[in-house]
């Protein structure tokens, strides 16, 4: 059987309509949160956009069509990351974070709580989905055996309640666009202080307007300067015992750990639309300047060398966003090891990448005649959120690797190599 990359009329339509759209929309970004000091203002403005998301399409296409979207598949989802993160990445991460919350729910929810919790999602309001999970002091080990360490965001029943307390930051989207609180927010906690994640950790959703959710504080940034990282305290916040998303444990777990391989080949692609944007202006920079010499820059055989190499660079980083979008659709979001493989390569090799881009321009681009260095603050970002590149993904990895049986082969073949 051949392998083949060529992408059905679909897929080539759906490309098309987000690199238009990141065109003539989210082009108006930069210049909309460039005058703007707070981050929480940054984010603000950032509204007018999400909503004209919102009227594309995009965000319905986070909910199944059976409950009244039309999902993306992983791979058509990427797709779009790439187009739009090119031209911006804040909006984009906006709607990833809706996705993030609204993953559990997808993946995990009763008919009534899809009809109840998809409902803001799908009126045609820029609703705000958040997920809950980083605790303030960190969540690289949020499935320590240790009941003492980890997520301490607890969730205890009450009657036919559950209470949760407990603070958590980087809850992108978490304040809403009035500062009132997203429209659902998905927390990560444990639902007994004395029972490890494998028995505890349980995913509980907070919807808009429920008392006892404060924000208390706002996490500014180098680069994403308008995608707000929140810091959420939830005091004896009360919600329904039907808001919970399965059952605390194992199911609790995989709720969590298939949210976070569902974006990985997302921002793997998303890095591939930043290094796009960093190689446009190096490779018009090598054709129309000389820099003082007789001839452009791009003749000079260093130069184009680099280039070579950048471009390259960006191809294969393409293609393996691909192969882990593709591999995560086909085994029902099962296989992991492509999916983290693909975010920390990416998002490592586009900090070099843009590096590279910076050099062949040389000091212009560090300054404001080049639009290159808010491109390397954006890149910066992405080896160190959305779990780690060595707190959380290469743990998962080397954890997999240890596992009876792992099959080297298997995402070759496009097998699952890492059970649930």
């Amino acid at each position: 059987m051949a392998i083949d990359f060529t992408l059905s009329p679909e897929e080539l339509g759906l490309r098309a309509q987000a690199h238009e759209f990141a065109e003539k929309v989210l082009s108006g970004v930069p210049e909309a949160i460039a005058p703007l000091a707070d981050p929480l203002d940054r984010f603000r403005a950032l509204q007018p956009f999400y909503q004209q998301m919102v009227d594309a399409g995009f965000v319905k296409g986070l909910v199944p069509a059976e409950n009244g979207g039309g999902r993306f598949t992983n791979l058509q989802f990427a797709l779009a990351c790439e187009e739009l993160a090119r031209v911006d990445v804040n909006v984009a991460s906006a709607v990833l974070g809706t996705g993030l919350g609204l993953y559990p729910i997808v993946v995990g929810g009763t008919p009534e709580q899809k009809e109840r919790f998809f409902a803001p999602f799908l009126d045609g309001s820029p609703a705000l989905g958040a997920i809950a999970f980083s605790e303030a002091a960190g969540a690289a080990n949020f499935d320590s055996p240790d009941p003492s360490v980890g997520v301490q965001t607890f969730a205890v029943r009450d009657g036919d309640s559950l209470v949760i307390n407990g603070r958590k930051a980087y809850t992108t989207n978490a304040s809403g666009w009035d500062d009132r609180g997203a429209d659902l927010i998905s927390v990560v906690c444990r639902t007994d202080p004395s029972k490890p994640p494998a028995e505890s950790l349980a995913v509980v959703v907070v919807e808009r307007g429920t008392p006892g959710v404060e924000i208390t504080g706002m996490i500014d940034t180098m680069g994403h300067l308008a995608t707000n990282s929140p810091i959420v305290e939830f005091r004896d916040v009360r919600v329904p015992l039907d808001n919970m998303i399965g059952t605390p444990g194992e199911e609790g777990m995989a709720l969590v750990k298939g949210a976070f391989s569902w974006t990985c080949s997302s921002i793997a692609a998303a890095c591939v639309g930043r290094m796009r944007a960093a190689f446009d202006i190096a490779y018009e920079f090598l054709r129309t300047e000389t820099r003082g010499a007789p001839v452009p820059v791009i003749e000079h055989q260093n130069a184009g060398y680099m280039l070579a190499d950048i471009k390259t660079r960006i191809e294969a980083g393409r293609y393996l966003a691909w192969k882990a979008a593709d591999q995560f659709d086909k085994t029902g979001g099962l296989d992991r090891e492509l999916s983290n493989m693909s975010k920390i390569y990416n998002s490592e090799l586009s900090v070099q990448v843009v590096y590279d881009a910076m050099r062949l321009v040389g000091v212009d681009a560090y300054g404001d005649r080049s639009s290159i260095a808010p491109i390397m603050q954006d890149v910066l970002c992405f080896p160190v959120y959305d779990g780690g590149n060595m707190g959380v993904r290469r743990r998962h990895l080397h954890e997999m690797l240890k596992t009876p049986g792992y099959d080297p082969l298997a995402v070759s073949e496009s097998r699952n190599s890492f059970p649930a």
